[in-house]
């Protein structure tokens, strides 16, 4: 019954919209007929510009409809943004960013959770994983993973000199067990003692967790809560959302060797964004957008004027693709 509804709810907007495309056209025809009454006629051709103007519009948004979703747009997300070249103002960056992208889920109503994070030595996040979780959460950032570049005056920097500075982000959906197969014997779990900030218990107990999956060579390790248990099951999740975006890499390539292109995949090698600060311009490379608010952007998380128009450039990349 769950299954049966889900689809439901999934081609109710499709559906609306092609009985609306029905009776417009319906509406058309009879407008035409009406062109050459003498008392009517004016009024069926004024008639007539605007369902065609309809029309038109309706047809665009069946199209965007009828592209193949994304089965994983509906899933809760692992955030994960790491510094990259800058050091210390990359860690810094890492933090700004992290609180930019929690402003926008503020908005969305979605929930935030943070799963991990290591500190920097002058502040911020050398990286940081939050558990984002609400309706459309994949969907609205599927395309943020990748390399972001902001060029700033470090606070450090005496001279007022601009430096340039790198940090990586990634967005992995949530999997369920079901979603991935992870053989027990191919764990190496470690326990050790906390480090860092934190309550009384942290470096007295052995509640961080170390998982090491051997055949991929992925680490996770957490350390955020005080009960081993609960570290480990976090750390489990985490895994699952970085073997399945392995996996999901190993398709979209294999799918591009035989496509000859890529939309959006996400790759985090590949630069993105630039996050100008002296000319309070934000840039995004893929859609060749450009914005000088990025002030405004960065305090209120109104990461939809980079977003809406960057899930537009790659649906009409599907559609080119896809000939419609």
């Amino acid at each position: 019954m769950a299954e049966l509804s889900k689809e439901q709810a999934s081609l109710e907007e499709i559906y609306e919209k092609a009985d609306s495309y029905i009776k417009i056209c319906d509406s058309i025809e009879e407008n035409r007929t009406l062109l050459e009454d003498p008392e009517l006629g004016e009024l069926a051709k004024e008639e007539l510009k605007n369902l065609e103007r309809n029309i038109e519009i309706l047809e665009s948004e069946i199209k965007i409809l009828l592209l193949p979703k994304d089965p994983n747009d509906d899933k809760n997300i692992f955030l994960e943004i790491r510094a990259g070249t800058g050091g210390d103002e990359a860690a810094l960056f890492v933090a700004d960013l992290f609180k930019a992208y929690a402003r926008y889920a503020e908005s969305k109503k979605w929930k935030v959770e943070i799963v991990s994070q290591s500190e920097g030595i002058l502040g911020g996040f050398k990286e940081i994983i939050a558990l984002i979780q609400g309706k459309g959460a994949y969907s609205r950032l599927k395309h943020e993973g990748g390399t972001h570049r902001v060029q700033r005056v470090p606070q450090t920097e005496s001279q007022g000199r601009v430096h340039t500075s790198a940090v990586t982000v990634a967005v992995m959906p949530e999997v369920d067990e079901v979603d991935i197969q992870i053989n027990p014997n191919d764990l190496k779990i470690d326990v050790m003692r906390s480090s860092g900030h934190g309550g009384q218990s942290v470096n007295t107990t052995d509640s961080a967790v170390r998982i090491t999956h051997i055949p991929s060579g992925i680490v996770v390790v957490n350390q955020d809560g005080k009960s081993q248990h609960k570290n480990k099951n976090a750390a489990m999740k985490v895994l699952m959302a970085r073997l399945y975006e392995m996996q999901e890499e190993e398709r979209l390539k294999k799918e591009m060797s035989e496509r000859k292109s890529q939309v959006g995949s996400g790759d985090r090698s590949e630069r993105i964004r630039t996050y100008n600060f002296p000319q309070n311009r934000i840039s995004d490379h893929r859609a060749s957008l450009t914005l000088y608010r990025l002030d405004i952007i960065m305090e209120n998380g109104l990461f939809d004027e980079v977003i809406d128009p960057l899930i537009a450039h790659f649906q009409a990349e599907q559609m080119k693709n896809a000939g419609l």
